[in-house]
């Protein structure tokens, strides 16, 4: 009886196009491909409570994913390029406030009599 048992666990594995472990990672690249899609898009425009949530939902759900049995390795991977494509436009949104709040403190000019 090993073999039986043996072959359906290399017939079905973990990982298979039967399973929500190969189509979770599939669709959610997806969400990646957006938020990469928005590094052209104006910074005026870019949310950042949206990016926010895709940080901290690429951060918990990777770790997650780590916990979990079996490990998801494709689910933690595009979770956690998520949380470095909002990484990079969190960054992209505070150093263009920075730069703004920069370019009105040198505008200011001091009034002399």
């Amino acid at each position: 009886m090993a073999v039986p048992q043996a072959a359906a666990k290399v017939m079905n594995p973990a990982f298979n196009p039967r399973t929500v472990h190969f189509w979770a990672p599939i669709l959610k690249w997806g969400v990646v491909i957006a938020g990469i899609s928005d590094f052209y898009r104006p910074v005026e425009q870019l949310s950042v409570s949206q990016n926010a949530a895709l940080t901290a939902t690429g951060s918990i759900w990777t770790r997650w994913c780590m916990i979990i049995q079996p490990k998801n390795y494709p689910l933690a991977a595009v979770n956690f390029f998520l949380a470095g494509v909002g990484t990079v436009q969190l960054s992209r949104i505070a150093l263009h406030y920075r730069n703004l709040k920069k370019d009105q403190k040198e505008k200011v000019v001091p009034k002399t009599m």
